[in-house]
Formats: structure tokens, C-alpha cells, sequence
């Protein structure tokens, strides 16, 4: 089942148990995707543009919330925090730390990456390779220690 009809039926279970915290993030994603597919190309969505789109509202979530606790209000931080996590559900699985650690350093041995210098050549791969597996924040963070 493709993630928009996916998207759908937990919007109508939402609807149906009453919860409104997963319906509106459900209907912010539904929203997202609809936007996306009347941007303009004729093309449909594919499963990796959906993923990077639930990464983006994710994402989005995750930073209001940091934004709402350093300000004191958490009673705007909570709701922020449930819809991400109702919106990681779509995402795939997430990698650990070691596993993002190996993966990081076979790409710097492919790449023959040697110091800071070329960071950007490791990120560009990384982020193609574990695009969706993890956050680009950790993949920079891991980056940065094996490269320093």
C-alpha cells in the first residue's frame, strides 16, 4: 500500500477514535502530500519523495518543540512532540548509532577520505545511501568525529 492511501486509513481511524492530535498531524501530511503532487510536474510522487516529505514535517515538529521548551511552554511543546511521533511511524526504520558509525566509515574508505577537507564529498554520499535510515544531523555529527 502506498503511504498516501496508508495516510488515509489512519485518518479515518483517527476520526473514528476521536483522536485529534493524530488527526491533524495526519491531515498536515495529507496536505503536504497534495501539495507536492500539484506543484507543477506531471509526475506522481514516488516512495522517496513521500519520505522526504514526512522527514520535513517531522523535522519541522521536532524543531518548534526545541523552540517552545527554550521559551517555557511546554503546554506548546507536548502537541508538537505527539504529532512527530505519530509521523515517524511512516518513516522506515531509523539506524543506531553504531550501525550509522560502520556504514559512515566504509563510506570514508570508499571515498578515500582523509580529513575535514572533504567532508563534503562523505556527506554527499551519505546522505544519498542512508537518506530516510537517518537524521542528517547525526549523519553530519558521525561525519565530523571520524573525520577530526
Amino acid at each position: 500500500m502506498s503511504l498516501q492511501k496508508e495516510v488515509m486509513e489512519q485518518m479515518k481511524a483517527a476520526m473514528k477514535s476521536k483522536d485529534k492530535i493524530a488527526l491533524e498531524s495526519l491531515r498536515a501530511l495529507k496536505s503536504a502530500f497534495l501539495l507536492a503532487n500539484t506543484s507543477g510536474s506531471n509526475t506522481e510522487l514516488n516512495d522517496d519523495d513521500e519520505i522526504k516529505i514526512v522527514q520535513k514535517l517531522v523535522k519541522q515538529r521536532k524543531d518548534s518543540a526545541t523552540i517552545f521548551n527554550e521559551q517555557n511552554r511546554s503546554d506548546l511543546a507536548d502537541p508538537e512532540l505527539a504529532q512527530a511521533k505519530i509521523l515517524e511511524k511512516f518513516l522506515p526504520e531509523q539506524m543506531s548509532e553504531d550501525a550509522l558509525q560502520q556504514a559512515i566509515g566504509e563510506i570514508i574508505s570508499q571515498t578515500g577520505a582523509s580529513s575535514m577537507k572533504d567532508m563534503g564529498k562523505v556527506m554527499g554520499m551519505a546522505s544519498k545511501q542512508l537518506a530516510g535510515k537517518a537524521d542528517g544531523k547525526a549523519i553530519s555529527m558521525v561525519v565530523k568525529a571520524l573525520l577530526s
